[in-house]
């Protein structure tokens, strides 16, 4: 174990890049795709393990001295040597800020596993309607990517929509993909386009799109916009027929959800104990002791943050599940205590 964490210390020394434990990548490329919208190309080391079109990775980096994680959709398509990550920059959010403002070429990000099961099936479907709303267009995009490299491309309706054309994520090479590929036609619904209606609205959609209930969907954006969406499909009957991609809560928020008073969290591989007390999930009351597990999207999705939970019983807030049994594993940004525990952290 000595010997290889000492290797592992001097391969990071001699090559950042490289690693026997963790996915690195190097930065090789910066791109701006709008005024609040970066692409990052990166070369991964050989720990990553590739990824299908429609996956994410979580990308950690470290923030006023702290390691932080978040997830984010991969937009290039499988099987290349180079990964592509497209990030939004979110008002007040610590990562994509970070990224926007600090990532230039050369720099190491570390990343996690590609996982999500918002995927392309193996058998590419004969009607395809692909349909995203602002940055959710990153993993369809990654889809229409890769059907263009397996020259699959043949009955594929490609909606997206967006504020203006200016903030068409991807939009030269969406339109250049239209000229090139006869089975692919591109719908652009831009909210400052003279009398349009502000985001999905079911009856221009279903003007623009008359097949949409025989095709198989792929929907991805704004909580509210594929809300709306998949309202129309479940009207319709088709709901089988809709994929979709969240990375939204789908219950209340964990915060609300109060810890039992006095509960006592031991951390077994620091030999440390914290109080966990008031509203929070485990992950949540960790931090506000001082503590920085490892963790990701916070809502239950990337699984970064999960651990074993050696002794004691936890409630997931997602599920309403209790784990009481011995040796479980644990997501901690969506489990709160419910008696003393004993974690392998």
């Amino acid at each position: 174990m000595l010997l290889d964490r000492q290797a592992e210390f001097w391969m990071g020394e001699l090559d950042p890049v490289r690693s026997r434990a963790e996915i690195r990548a190097r930065v090789v490329a910066v791109v701006e795709e709008t005024e609040d919208t970066k692409t990052f190309v990166l070369r991964p080391n050989a720990a990553w393990q590739g990824h299908r079109a429609g996956q994410y990775s979580s990308v950690e980096v470290e923030v006023d001295g702290v390691r932080v994680r978040r997830c984010y959709s991969i937009s290039s398509p499988p099987g290349e040597a180079l990964v592509s990550i497209t990030v939004k920059r979110v008002p007040g959010g610590r990562v994509s800020t970070w990224l926007h403002k600090h990532t230039r070429s050369g720099d190491i990000l570390r990343l996690g596993t590609a996982a999500g099961d918002f995927v392309l099936p193996a058998a590419t479907p004969t009607k395809l309607l692909l349909l995203s709303g602002g940055s959710g267009i990153t993993p369809v995009m990654s889809m229409l990517r890769d059907l263009a490299a397996r020259d699959a491309i043949h009955d594929v309706v490609f909606v997206h929509h967006a504020r203006s054309r200016a903030n068409v994520i991807f939009g030269e090479e969406l339109s250049e993909l239209a000229a090139r590929h006869a089975g692919l036609r591109l719908v652009l619904c831009l909210d400052d386009e003279p009398s349009a209606p502000r985001g999905f609205e079911e009856a221009r959609f279903a003007n623009l799109v008359p097949d949409f209930a025989k095709r198989s969907t792929f929907l991805c954006g704004p909580g509210p916009f594929m809300d709306r969406a998949e309202r129309l499909w479940e009207n319709v009957g088709a709901s089988a027929l809709l994929e979709r991609e969240s990375f939204a809560p789908t219950t209340a928020p964990a915060r609300m959800v109060s810890s039992v008073e006095g509960v006592r969290v031991r951390l077994a591989r620091s030999d440390r104990a914290v109080a966990a007390k008031g509203q929070g999930t485990l992950l949540e009351q960790l931090e506000r002791a001082g503590e920085r597990p490892a963790h990701g999207c916070r809502i239950g999705i990337c699984h970064s943050c999960k651990c074993r939970k050696q002794t004691g019983t936890v409630q997931n807030v997602v599920t309403g599940e209790v784990s009481s049994e011995p040796d479980q594993e644990i997501q901690l940004c969506i489990s709160v205590p419910r008696s003393d525990l004993e974690l392998d952290l």
